[in-house]
C-alpha cells in the first residue's frame, strides 16, 4: 500500500472514529463471506457498525484522536464495532450472534475509557444500558410515592366503606319508621 492510499485510510479511520467513547474490538477470522454479511446486515440493522481495519493505521487514527488504549486494543485481525446507544448493546448482540457464528468473538472493549478485556466482556454485557439505568432510577424514585399512596388509600377505603355500609343501615331503619 502506498504512502498516499495509507493517509486516505487513516483519515477516514479518523472521520469514522471521530466522537467515539466506547468500542468492542471484534475477531472474525473463519466467518465465511455469507456469515459476514448477514452479521453486517444484523448489526446494521440495530443501528451498530463494523469496520475491518488495518491495525497499524487504526493505531495511528486512534492515536491522533487522542485514543491510545484503544489502539492497545488491536491484536491480528479484528474490526471495530460502534454504534447503538452504547458499547453494552454492541457487546451483547455479538454475544448473541457468537452463538451462531462460533468464530465471531469480541476480543476486547472500551467504554469510557475502561478497558474490558476477553475476560471481562461477559461482565461487561451484564451492565445496563443509558434506557435501563434510568428506568431502574425512575422505578426506585416512584416505589416509595407509590407505597405511600397504597398505605394511605388502604385504610381510607376501609373507612369509606364502613361509614357507607352505617349510613345504609341508618337510612333503612329511617324509611321503616
Amino acid at each position: 500500500m502506498s504512502k498516499l492510499v495509507k493517509e486516505l485510510v487513516r483519515k477516514e479511520f479518523i472521520r469514522r472514529f471521530e466522537g467515539l467513547t466506547s468500542l468492542a474490538v471484534v475477531g472474525f477470522s473463519g466467518v465465511d463471506a455469507v456469515a459476514n454479511h448477514q452479521i453486517r446486515g444484523r448489526l446494521r440493522a440495530k443501528d451498530i457498525r463494523m469496520t475491518v481495519v488495518k491495525n497499524s493505521l487504526a493505531k495511528q487514527a486512534f492515536k491522533a484522536l487522542d485514543m491510545p488504549a484503544a489502539g492497545e486494543l488491536l491484536d491480528g485481525p479484528c474490526a471495530i464495532a460502534y454504534g447503538a446507544d452504547s458499547v453494552v448493546t454492541v457487546v451483547r448482540e455479538l454475544l448473541d450472534m457468537n452463538k451462531e457464528a462460533p468464530n465471531l468473538t469480541v476480543k476486547a472493549a472500551l467504554f469510557d475509557g475502561e478497558v474490558f478485556g476477553p475476560e471481562r466482556i461477559a461482565e461487561l454485557s451484564r451492565y445496563p444500558t443509558r434506557d435501563e439505568a434510568i428506568a431502574r432510577v425512575v422505578q426506585r424514585v416512584l416505589s416509595p410515592g407509590g407505597k405511600l399512596t397504597g398505605a394511605l388509600a388502604g385504610p381510607s377505603g376501609k373507612l369509606a366503606s364502613i361509614l357507607k355500609s352505617i349510613e345504609e343501615s341508618q337510612g333503612g331503619e329511617a324509611e321503616a319508621a
